[in-house]
């Protein structure tokens, strides 16, 4: 997405990863049965959406105040390892798509984790 307007918060690479990955859940869930619409469906789209929200939301703030809302990206990513197991369980993805979609999490858990510990070395010194 090219835009003449550009924000810090777009050039962290864990910031572009968790925009992808939530693009990927997308597409995902669109084949998941109707009456998981407001069920795993939903919960699904809002985790994945929520770490590149949480990234971008807190980087506007205090050092202090960034490192929270990483956590909060980091607990979002935690709960899309739930929701790909349990569509993994009830067959709406494959073991392959679960098997994707935890390495991307995991890459991305690592990435947050990384850039928590920078932060609170920060706010510590």
């Amino acid at each position: 997405m090219e835009s003449k307007y550009h924000f810090t918060f777009e050039d962290l690479l864990v910031y572009q990863k968790a925009m992808q990955f939530g693009e990927l859940i997308n597409l995902q869930v669109k084949s998941f049965p109707k009456e998981e619409r407001f069920e795993l469906t939903s919960q699904f789209k809002r985790a994945s959406d929520s770490i590149a929200l949480n990234i971008a939301e807190g980087s506007g703030g205090t050092d202090k105040q960034f490192f929270n809302y990483l956590g909060n990206a980091w607990h979002s990513a935690h709960e899309c390892v739930s929701c790909s197991s349990k569509a993994y369980l009830r067959n709406y993805i494959s073991d392959e798509t679960n098997e994707l979609n935890r390495e991307i999490l995991s890459e991305i858990t690592k990435m947050i984790s990384s850039l928590r510990s920078i932060i609170g070395k920060r706010i510590n010194s």
